[in-house]
């Protein structure tokens, strides 16, 4: 029976809900799965035909050291998806190689460490007159950690978390926060191997004059969602131009896509996820055979029906 690696983070195993469905769903496809620590030395990655990113939340604290741990296992397994994809999809800054490619993003701009925060803060606010409220995060991020909502009066707490954030030797991210966000919130879509699987509801994260989450991620609201078509053609419209910019040849093993809406009502790309997303299978009965199945084609050697 083949092998597969589900890689997650110590802190992060229990809080996975995507683990023991796709634990399951593969031990049905006939795949023999065991879920190990990224940064475990203990564990020899050549003994797995291939190691699928499931979970490993703690990265971003440690980006070096995470992609110097891709590599190492690009040489001894089938890293999945694998490490120029990762390389590329662990820093928002691929929000401006999409933008460039005509992809509708939300409109970001991002702050360097030889930046001067306010500044820059002041540029944005004046580019953005109808923006009620902004976000600032970091480039390198996930779960919603250092991220914090803010309305434009309040521009020294803003730069003062921007600059927090340039000393630590991080890029900033500055974006509007849009209004559709509290009304509907994000629309994530799903996809294994470049097909659409499923779509989730998420509401919103970031509440007024809440701080960053002290979490690992920030609570989610989820429930299910159709997307609408305009959002299938964005997401669908997001990977080709990812494919372009990473030059694939075959489609991803996962993508999601994340979107709300604009004040015009037109989807835009938040987030796209090509590293360790949440699929939130328990969302989308059959999602998780479906995902196995594919990896069981993977795993042979053959293309998946």
């Amino acid at each position: 029976m083949p092998r597969l690696a589900l890689v997650t983070a110590i802190a992060a195993a229990a809080l996975d809900d995507d683990l023991v469905p796709l634990l399951d769903a593969c031990a049905r496809a006939g795949i023999t799965t065991q879920v190990r620590a990224w940064d475990d030395p203990s564990v020899a990655w050549s003994r797995f035909d291939a190691v699928l990113l499931r979970s490993p939340w703690d990265y971003t604290e440690r980006l070096g050291e995470f992609l110097d741990w891709c590599g190492h296992v690009s040489t001894r397994s089938h890293l999945l998806n694998p490490l120029p994809v990762v390389r590329w999809n662990t820093d928002k800054h691929y929000l401006a190689a999409l933008a460039e490619r005509s992809v509708p993003v939300v409109a970001t701009r991002f702050v360097e460490p030889d930046m001067d925060p306010l500044p820059t803060l002041q540029a944005f606010l004046a580019e953005h007159p109808q923006a009620a409220e902004l976000v600032v995060k970091p480039s390198v991020g996930a779960g919603s950690r250092d991220a914090q909502r803010y309305s434009r009066d309040q521009e020294f707490a803003a730069a003062n978390h921007i600059a927090r954030l340039l000393d630590a030797d991080r890029s900033a991210m500055l974006q509007p926060y849009l209004a559709s966000v509290d009304r509907d919130g994000e629309t994530a879509l799903m996809f294994f191997e470049g097909r659409f699987s499923h779509a989730i509801r998420k509401g919103p994260l970031l509440q007024r004059d809440e701080g960053p989450t002290e979490h690992l991620f920030a609570a989610e609201e989820i429930t299910a969602r159709i997307p609408g078509q305009d959002e299938l053609a964005l997401a669908e419209r997001v990977l080709a131009a990812a494919a372009e910019c990473l030059h694939l040849q075959a489609p991803l093993t996962y993508a999601r896509v994340d979107l709300i809406r604009d004040d015009d009502g037109s989807p835009r790309l938040l987030e796209l996820e090509l590293c360790e997303p949440s699929l939130f299978f328990l969302h989308a009965p059959g999602s998780a055979d479906r995902f196995a199945a594919l990896m069981a084609g993977t795993l042979h050697g053959v293309p998946a029906a």
